[in-house]
Formats: C-alpha cells, structure tokens, sequence
C-alpha cells in the first residue's frame, strides 16, 4: 500500500470520537494496572501487528489488552492461556465498557475498577463511559485505515527517535489526546506554573522537545505532524520550518504543524516529514541552549569506533 494514504479528518471524525473513547475505557485499565513510569510512559498504547496493546501489566493474574484492528475485536488474555474476547463493530461506549469489564472478570482480573470511570479531557468528561450510548459509530475500513496510517508514522518516529542519544520516551501512542508521540528530554528541572495539574506536572517535570502525529479534531481537523518545545524557548516561532510547514499558535504556545496532506503531495513523503521533524527539534533545541552535537546520534549507533 501507498505510504501516508488519505485519511480526512471529516471522512470519519464520528469514528473517531467513538474509537478514542473505547481507547480511554481500555487505558484506565492500564493506568489501574501497570506499574508506574515516569512522565506516565507506563500509560499509552503500543503497536501490534494487527492493533494496539497494553502490553503484559498485572502480576495476579499478569494481562494484556489487545485492540485488533483488522478483526475489530479486543482480545482480553493472561498469561496462563485465558481468553475473553468480544467484537468492536456495531457498539456504543456504554456496551464497550460493559463487555470489557465482563472479559476482565472472565479471565480472573479483579481489584480493576473502572465501573465509574469517565472521558478524560473529551467534551464528555462528566458523563461516565457506562452511560454513553451516543457514540456508537464504527467503521471497520476506516479504523483499519487509522491502524495503518499509524503504523506507518509510528516507523518514521522510531527512524527520527534513532537520532537522539539522550533521554527519550518510548513511541507511544497516547489515549488521553490520541496521536502518537515520542519524546526528547533534557535534564533541566521544570518548576510549573502555580495551580498545574498533576497529570501536567508529571508530563513535563523536565524539559523537551516533543514530535509526533495526530488525526484531527474539532479544534484542527486535519491529521498533522507537529512539534513543540516546553517550556518554550522564546523566539521559538521565529524559525524558519521546511516548505508547508507552519507554526500554530495553540493554548499560549506554539506548535509547529506539518499538514499530513502536505507530507503526501511531498515527492519524497518520508524524506519530508522527517526535514520537519528535525528543523522542528533544533528550532526548539537550539534556543533552549542544548548540547545539540552531543546529543545526536547518526544513524542509531553511539560505538565511536563504528561512528568514526
């Protein structure tokens, strides 16, 4: 299949809010079960080969939650060979949510409580998953469609983490504002603002330059690749981007956007979005006085002797 193929933020932005909510019931789950990491690196999803997954969390029984998204199916299994399974097309949030936690308690997982859990950061947010009847759109061909634009730049990050010797996140792709992530870390402390949630004093504890991939939404709805730098340098959105690529001005800050259209009409499309997503880490970097040299990392091997 093509690279980067077309998916228009309009074409399944109803899928999409229910998908991301399905997501969210599974990621309480995962933030209940799995030991804890910093700057939450224990909570957001990972690819598959025909999904997302938790990955294994538990010890009593020890679990994994696997979205299969070719299928459309979550596969609820321990490691001791049990398995509750359940299919994706044709439900709301409110059924979801009821189905997994009967799959949980199928396999033996108890002490998981997600009977009152709720949307976090969505417009819902007061409205707990068990009550959600409203969304219940699925489009098999679109989610499946989803999976594969998110394989395929969940590899381009992983070629763009390659490049970096220092602290960085796993590429993960986050349920709280679903995109797909990877994170640069300096060791500078950050002090937050006065009043910072703790979800936000935890994510950026540090200084980084963050880049990553999202599918829209009512706010922006278009898929992008994005950049941003926090805290920010200033004279951040005074640098100069690759063609097509923008800075965005979003909750005080600045963002640098390359539209996800724009990297496809590109005549190399991965050569493109990884211009932006280095222009875009040095931007940041630079301004905020890293070792950017030092850092770096060619070609995935820090051995001197094969770097020489």
């Amino acid at each position: 299949m093509e690279l980067f193929p077309p998916i228009p933020y309009a074409g399944w932005s109803d899928t999409l809010a229910t998908v991301h909510r399905f997501a969210q019931v599974v990621g309480r789950v995962r933030l209940l079960a799995s030991p804890r990491r910093n700057h939450w690196w224990n909570v957001p999803f990972h690819l598959t080969g025909r999904g997302i997954t938790t990955r294994p969390m538990g010890l009593d029984p020890t679990f994994t939650i696997d979205l299969d998204l070719l299928d459309h199916r979550v596969d609820v299994s321990t490691v001791d060979g049990r398995r509750a399974s359940f299919g994706m097309v044709g439900r709301s949030v409110a059924s979801f949510h009821r189905e997994l936690q009967d799959a949980l308690a199928a396999v033996g997982v108890s002490g998981v409580d997600i009977s009152a859990a709720r949307p976090f950061d969505l417009p819902d947010a007061d409205r707990p998953f068990a009550q959600d009847t409203e969304h219940a759109t699925y489009d098999p061909a679109a989610v499946t469609r989803y999976w594969q634009v998110l394989s395929q730049v969940n590899v381009v990050l992983e070629e763009f983490a390659g490049h970096f010797s220092g602290k960085t996140s796993p590429v993960h792709h986050f349920w709280h504002t679903f995109d797909v992530a990877v994170t640069r870390f300096s060791d500078r402390v950050v002090a937050p603002a006065e009043g910072t949630d703790p979800v936000t004093r935890e994510a950026y504890s540090r200084e980084v330059v963050s880049s990553g991939f999202w599918f829209g939404d009512p706010t922006y709805p278009d898929p992008a690749f994005y950049s941003y730098t926090s805290p920010e340098p200033a004279g951040l959105a005074d640098a100069e981007l690759p063609d097509g690529a923008t800075w965005l001005e979003r909750g005080g800050s600045h963002l640098a956007v390359l539209p996800y259209e724009t990297a496809r009409a590109a005549a190399d499309p991965r050569a493109a979005v990884s211009a932006f997503l280095e222009a875009a880490y040095l931007a940041g970097a630079t301004r905020a006085g890293w070792d950017v040299e030092g850092l770096a990392c060619r070609d995935g091997i820090t051995d001197p002797a094969r770097r020489a």
